[in-house]
C-alpha cells in the first residue's frame, strides 16, 4: 500500500491566497504517482507546491532536488521522514488543509496535534473503521475530517449490476469476519433498492478457505460479488470466486479493474487521478466548513465520501462466453453517475 502524505496549505473557493500543497510521498509506486501528477495538474496559478519524499523505513534523508516551477506558482522536492512537524512544512502565514493518502500517512497525521483540517484519501472501508476503532484523535471534535474511500459505495455497485442484469435480484457474497462493515453497508444498500436485492452472504474462515461457503451460496445466486476485503485483497481467493463463477455461469462483479482482467463481467473504479480530483473538491468541503463553523464543534464528525465510480469496465470475452448483450462501458458509466 503507498505511504504518502499530502499537506495542503490552501485558500480554496475564493480565497484571497492562492493555494499551496506540500506532497509527502514513501515510494514511487504508479498510483503514487499518478495521485501526485494530478495533484500537481491541477495546482492553481501562483501557488506553491512542495514534494517530500521519505527515505526507506521512514528515516531522515538528504533534500533530493530543489527547483523553481512556471510562472503559475512554485514546486520544490526535498526528502523527510514521516514524523516531520507539521508547521515544518508550511510558513506561519498559510492556511492549513492536510491531506494524508493511505493508511500508514492516515495514522500518521490523526496523532499529530493541531486543529487543521485534515483529508484522509485512499483509504478502504475496512482501513477507515479500523483506523477509527484504533484512533480516538479521529474523533476529537478540534478539528474538521473528511474521509475519501478508495472503491465505490455499494448502492452504485449494485447500480451497475442492475444495469447489466435487469431482470437479476439475487447477489451472492462471501465474507469473512473483517467484511462486517462491508456486509452492513451492501445490506442496506439492497434493502433501499427498488425492487429490494436479495443478498446471500456466506462467511468464510479465511481468505483461502471458501469451498464450503461457495457451495452453499453459488445455487441460490444470479451473480456473485466480490467484496473489497481479505478476499477481494488475495489473488488466490479472487481466483476462486471466479472459478466458481465461471463453473455455474455466473458473473462476477467487483470494484477493481484487475478483478475484469482476470475473469470478472464488470467493475466500477476510478483511478489514482480521478480520485486525486475527488480528494481536491473533498479538501475545498472541509475547509469550508472548518471556516464557517469554527474548529471548535461538538458535531465533528468525519465527512466520509466513496470514490465516484468515474468509470465501467467490462470484460466483453466472458460477456459472451455467459451470453449476455451488455451496454458499453461509456452508457454504462452514465447511468450508474445519473442521480439516483
Amino acid at each position: 500500500m503507498p505511504v504518502v502524505l499530502v499537506l495542503g496549505v490552501a485558500g480554496f473557493g475564493g480565497s484571497a491566497s492562492a493555494a499551496s500543497l506540500t506532497v509527502l510521498m514513501g515510494d514511487d509506486a504508479a498510483a503514487s504517482s499518478e495521485f501526485v501528477q494530478q495533484l500537481r495538474a491541477d495546482q492553481e496559478p501562483g501557488g506553491k507546491f512542495e514534494l517530500v519524499r521519505l527515505a526507506p523505513g521512514g528515516t531522515d534523508a538528504q533534500p533530493q532536488q530543489q527547483q523553481t516551477a512556471e510562472a503559475a506558482g512554485t514546486d520544490t522536492e526535498r526528502a523527510a521522514n514521516a514524523g516531520v512537524r507539521t508547521r515544518s512544512l508550511r510558513s506561519a502565514a498559510d492556511a492549513p488543509i492536510t491531506m494524508a493518502v493511505g493508511p500508514a500517512a492516515a495514522r500518521a497525521a490523526v496523532e499529530r496535534p493541531g486543529q487543521e483540517p485534515l483529508v484522509l484519501a485512499m483509504l478502504s472501508r475496512l482501513e477507515y473503521e479500523s483506523l477509527k476503532a484504533a484512533s480516538p484523535a479521529l474523533r476529537r471534535s478540534d478539528r474538521r475530517v473528511g474521509v475519501l474511500l478508495r472503491d465505490p459505495a455499494m448502492a452504485d455497485q449494485l447500480a451497475l449490476i442492475n444495469a447489466v442484469l435487469p431482470q437479476k435480484r439475487r447477489i451472492g457474497v462471501i465474507a469473512t469476519s473483517e467484511s462486517e462493515p462491508l456486509v452492513r453497508e451492501l445490506q442496506r444498500a439492497a434493502q433501499g433498492a427498488n425492487p429490494a436485492w436479495d443478498v446471500r452472504v456466506e462467511y468464510a474462515p479465511d481468505a483461502t478457505s471458501l469451498a464450503t461457503a461457495l457451495r452453499q451460496v453459488v445455487p441460490l445466486s444470479d451473480a456473485l460479488m466480490v467484496l473489497p476485503d481479505l478476499i477481494g485483497d488475495n489473488q488466490a481467493a479472487t481466483l476462486s470466486v471466479l472459478r466458481a463463477g465461471a463453473s455455474a455461469g455466473l458473473p462476477v462483479f467487483g470494484a477493481s479493474e484487475g478483478l475484469v482482467r482476470s475473469g470478472g463481467l464488470a467493475a466500477a473504479v476510478s483511478t489514482p487521478s480521478q480520485l486525486a480530483q475527488q480528494a481536491r473538491l473533498l479538501g475545498q468541503k472541509v475547509a469550508s466548513a472548518s471556516a464557517s463553523a469554527g474548529t471548535a464543534s461538538s458535531n465533528n464528525a468525519p465527512l466520509v465520501e466513496a470514490a465516484t465510480p468515474a468509470t465501467v469496465r467490462v470484460n466483453a470475452t466472458v460477456a459472451r462466453g455467459l451470453g449476455l448483450r451488455v451496454p458499453e462501458e461509456r452508457e454504462l458509466t452514465e447511468r450508474i453517475a445519473a442521480p439516483r
